[in-house]
């Protein structure tokens, strides 16, 4: 027998009498069935509702071939009747953020003809992609109109047509349902099929934020907030705008306007180090010994173009191998050259015994080893 869905005679209900129909220990709990629920199961991209049933708690629920399963953490009599108590609060930010996707799909589709392809609802949240990319601009436009669905608090319809009227319907679907076909019916704005609890009207929503924005998979991929989430989502970020004016010591208005002044004096300064660290290892490089063996050089911090530099002017005063290393044991990077050995023949030959990869001319080559210093200095000693 079917379990008797209340959530779609009132998405409202937080509380309701039913009978406890079976109840049978199962991985990670009981498995309860109902004769009604207004416990809503996981389903189209939305979580499950979770609660408390008779004294014991709801963990999941599941719907299948029109029966609803709730696993609880405890046991209920088979044939008694029982209370359930949604979490009220969870439930209201689902329904609202839920209505919030209906309406940017529907307000994206009509504005610039995209299709919702993919909806998942997070703890604070949802995402959402859509077959077209859209602009910042264009996004800021969808925000705006979403929002004046809000506050137009028009009325939000669920209906289950007879099957000979879906032909003559037009809805957005993810799927090509045949029977048992739930519209969402947003006026002016979304009509869609879903299987799930919706706000009664928009203007219970409060507040939608379009929070992120990225490309995926010749889309674009939102992130979608509303409610009290949306809400959370704009202190947040108020609060780190103030908290960098502060840092900055600007006017809040000008954040953006400090922040680039500073990226351009840690840049200042960057190549100002750069030139710095680069004068320092060529200088190293040329108080080593003139002699026919190899040259060795550590330069702890260096970049691999400081490590070039070293190896050019110390190549200068080595016969064998100048080879210059960055890092710390286990984790170097090098760059060794020479004026006589091919250093790719000599990288093949000796990395083996260094721990070495790399590769490059045949008068330079760089890469990575994980010998220790000590065996380093031993080696081109």
């Amino acid at each position: 027998m079917d379990t008797r869905k209340l959530y779609y005679e009132d998405a409202y209900i937080r509380r309701f009498q039913a009978r406890v129909l079976s109840c049978e220990e199962t991985a990670g709990g009981w498995a309860v069935v109902l004769d009604a629920t207004a416990f809503f199961p996981e389903e189209g991209g939305q979580s499950a509702d979770t609660g408390a049933l008779g004294g014991v708690r709801v963990l999941d629920v599941r719907e299948r071939e029109g029966v609803v399963t709730h696993l609880a953490d405890g046991p209920l009599p088979v044939g008694g009747t029982v209370e359930g108590t949604l979490d009220w609060p969870e439930r209201e930010r689902k329904m609202q953020t839920h209505t919030a996707e209906h309406i940017v799909s529907g307000t994206i589709h009509t504005l610039f003809g995209y299709d919702n392809t993919g909806f998942h609802m997070d703890p604070d949240g949802c995402t959402m992609d859509v077959s077209g990319e859209l602009t910042a601009e264009q996004l800021t436009a969808v925000e705006l109109a979403a929002n004046r669905v809000v506050w137009d608090d028009r009325p939000v319809r669920c209906l289950f047509p007879a099957p000979e009227e879906l032909p003559g319907l037009e809805y957005r679907s993810k799927l090509d349902l045949t029977e048992n076909v739930r519209l969402v019916v947003i006026e002016g704005v979304d009509v869609c099929a879903c299987c799930a609890p919706h706000v009664a009207s928009t203007g219970r929503i409060g507040l939608i934020r379009i929070a992120d924005s990225m490309r995926h998979r010749g889309g674009m991929r939102l992130w979608l907030k509303a409610g009290p989430d949306a809400l959370a989502d704009c202190r947040a970020r108020s609060g780190a705008v103030a908290a960098i004016s502060g840092m900055l010591n600007v006017p809040r208005a000008d954040v953006a306007a400090g922040v680039q002044k500073l990226m351009e004096q840690r840049d200042g300064l960057k190549r100002e180090l750069a030139a710095a660290r680069r004068r320092e290892a060529e200088g190293l490089a040329r108080a080593m010994t003139a002699r026919d063996g190899n040259g060795l050089l550590f330069l702890p911090e260096a970049e691999t173009e400081e490590l070039r530099a070293a190896a050019n002017i110390g190549v200068e005063a080595c016969g064998g191998v100048c080879a210059v290393f960055s890092g710390a044991d286990g984790d170097w990077r090098f760059v060794m050259a020479s004026r006589r050995v091919d250093m790719r023949a000599f990288i093949k030959e000796h990395g083996p015994a260094l721990q070495a990869r790399g590769g490059g001319q045949e008068r330079m080559v760089s890469g990575t080893c994980r010998a220790s210093r000590a065996e380093l200095e031993a080696f081109f000693r």
